[in-house]
């Protein structure tokens, strides 16, 4: 039995640039953090007693004969790219809700890469985990996705991500002071706007067309660098809180989706609250509001947004991670030892039964 621990991202600026389409003629950059809220899978070979070869549970429960039957697109696609042809037991938890920004698709896939490679015995590096997730959902489910979050997924931490024409993605870490990250942290807020949306669908309002949008996207690019040259500084770090603000401006113009009224009047009255800056996490629509306020208004920012799941967090340096490896023979060895010993305490038990009787 393996259980994999694969955390989820929030991306700060630079959304838009890691989509393929762009960054192939342009190149990307992003600047963005794994955080300490994860996606637990838990996989198994299945033993052959069953109905079903396989059996899947999630948000629905799937139990199957074959992988082509099987409807979660990830799963099916990564035992078809895995070849694992054995039947098999996924089961799927998470932290935090689907649908909701946070990269939790990605993080899915890499987490199940990660854990199917265990359970054949192989220990993936960062970088394959990377790779073959893009190559599963960009390639086989063909969905409408960026490279950002398999990125934060795999490699965890706060990082800065460049996309190169040639296809390559540099991750390097932001270096800050420990006092400098703790304070950086202490500014960050999320909260959850109830609002579920499916990434692909939001991006596919821009993506086709994300040549026309040349100026928003130049801008976030450019303010990646900006944002490095504050966190640099290690003092004021209200700044941020603006740029996050002005990268918010860009985003939403790209597309008439990526808003709306909920959203803009949260943020909005966070504003007011005191917060310096925020945006929504992802494509946009719904899911988590990121905001950047000084820890002594953030009393105030909550009590405004009393309404909304406040979720505090904290950076993730892990990345996805085995959590818990049990070798397939050591659990059909203890599997035996506990039905032996059950087997032992039952004749036990109608030996004294016996006597007594």
């Amino acid at each position: 039995m393996i259980i994999s621990r694969t955390p989820y991202r929030i991306s700060f600026f630079g959304g838009g640039t890691d989509y393929p389409g762009w960054y192939h003629k342009h190149g990307g950059s992003v600047l963005a953090t794994a955080i300490d809220k994860y996606c637990y899978i838990t996989c198994r070979y299945l033993p052959p007693f069953f109905e079903h070869k396989s059996r899947l549970v999630y948000s629905k429960i799937e139990s199957v004969s074959s992988i082509d039957e099987i409807q979660h697109p990830a799963v099916r696609e990564t035992l078809r790219f895995l070849n694992i042809t054995r039947g098999i037991e996924i089961h799927h938890d998470g932290d935090l809700p689907a649908r909701s920004g946070m990269g939790s698709s990605s993080s899915f896939t890499v987490g199940l890469l990660n854990a199917l490679y265990a359970l054949k015995g192989i220990m993936p590096t960062k970088h394959q985990l990377l790779t073959e997730s893009l190559h599963i959902e960009q390639n086989m489910i063909m969905e409408t996705v960026g490279s950002q979050d398999q990125t934060l997924a795999a490699y965890g931490g706060f990082n800065h991500v460049n996309f190169m024409q040639n296809g390559d993605i540099s991750v390097r870490p932001v270096i800050m002071s420990a006092e400098a990250m703790h304070r950086f942290n202490d500014h960050l807020m999320l909260f959850y706007t109830g609002i579920k949306r499916t990434a692909a669908d939001v991006a596919d309002s821009y993506v086709p067309n994300i040549e026309d949008k040349k100026r928003q996207m130049r801008i976030m690019k450019d303010l990646v660098d900006e944002a490095l040259s504050v966190l640099g500084k290690g003092d004021d770090m209200s700044e941020f809180g603006t740029l996050l603000h002005e990268a918010w401006q860009a985003k939403r113009s790209l597309s008439a989706r990526v808003s709306n009224t909920q959203v803009d009047d949260m943020y909005e009255a966070a504003l007011n609250a005191g917060a310096l800056g925020g945006k929504i996490t992802g494509a946009g629509g719904g899911g988590f509001m990121l905001l950047f306020v000084p820890p002594e208004r953030q009393n105030t920012v909550r009590e405004i947004l009393k309404t909304q799941i406040h979720v505090p967090f904290r950076i993730d340096n892990t990345g996805s991670q085995i959590v818990y490896f049990q070798h397939e023979e050591d659990y059909s060895k203890q599997e035996h030892d506990r039905n032996g010993r059950a087997l032992n305490a039952f004749r036990e038990l109608s030996e004294v039964e016996g006597e007594g009787g």
